[in-house]
């Protein structure tokens, strides 16, 4: 009798329990929370170029004269450039691409007729000194180099620029926040969720087309005069952080 009392009463309290917790999931309350977005942005100067240079080299009859021909200049070219750059201070020069094929024309009949070899080495010049980013580009193009395609300017901190906006965007989020729950008479209790990005503007390539220059005739002393350089402007690049955030209120 006594075993039946005992097994009767730890199957009750068990049912007791059970109920208890069942009950406590049923009844917690959603928590409540506030998202808001919040932005920061500023406006910093490149310090690092890079410079697409090709040099294209011809022949009607033969790829290996057209290869031979590329390669001079091409180590001509290689040879002054480096000298212009600073690899200590992370500034190099790369070829990007390189191709040697032959060119065909199609007439009206569509008939395909060879037309030359041509050899094209596309170099890339990276450099942190972008003041001399216009020597650069006359500099290679006087050795025989025949098309500069592109200039792209970046910023060498582009991480540390983007922290400092995050920081900024982050406490103005929390700021935010705080002053809907203060004024809906509730308190942030923690971070439901949060996401963010960092973007530049499309500002910061710049297109550089091939043209040939006036050249002066030697003055009465024998000498030509010194041209200036290239003019070529970085301009201001726009570094822009976004926060979407998320808190949770009481």
């Amino acid at each position: 009798m006594k075993k039946f009392l005992t097994a009767a009463l730890i199957i009750t309290l068990a049912g007791s329990f059970a109920g208890m917790s069942s009950t406590f999931a049923a009844d917690q309350p959603e928590r409540g929370y506030i998202s808001v977005n919040t932005s920061a942005n500023t406006e910093v100067s490149p310090d690092v170029v890079e410079i697409s240079i090709a040099v294209k080299t011809e022949d009607a009859k033969s790829m290996i004269k057209a290869t031979t021909a590329n390669k001079e200049i091409s180590d001509k070219v290689y040879s002054a450039l480096k000298s212009m750059i600073n690899s200590a201070n992370g500034d190099y020069i790369k070829t990007a691409d390189y191709n040697a094929a032959p060119i065909y024309s199609y007439s009206s009949s569509g008939k395909r007729n060879f037309d030359k070899y041509q050899v094209s080495n596309n170099i890339i010049v990276r450099t942190k000194n972008i003041d001399k980013t216009g020597n650069i580009i006359d500099k290679a193009i006087s050795l025989g180099a025949t098309d500069v395609n592109d200039l792209v300017f970046s910023i060498s901190n582009y991480d540390n620029q983007c922290n400092d906006l995050l920081a900024i965007a982050a406490k103005k989020a929390k700021t935010r926040a705080d002053i809907i729950a203060k004024n809906s008479s509730s308190y942030i209790t923690g971070i439901k969720s949060m996401s963010l990005s960092c973007s530049t503007n499309e500002n910061n390539r710049v297109q550089y087309r091939l043209y040939a220059k006036n050249m002066s005739v030697a003055d009465s002393a024998g000498a030509a005069p010194e041209a200036a350089a290239t003019p070529i402007q970085g301009g201001i690049i726009k570094i822009y952080a976004n926060l979407n955030a998320s808190y949770f209120v009481k």
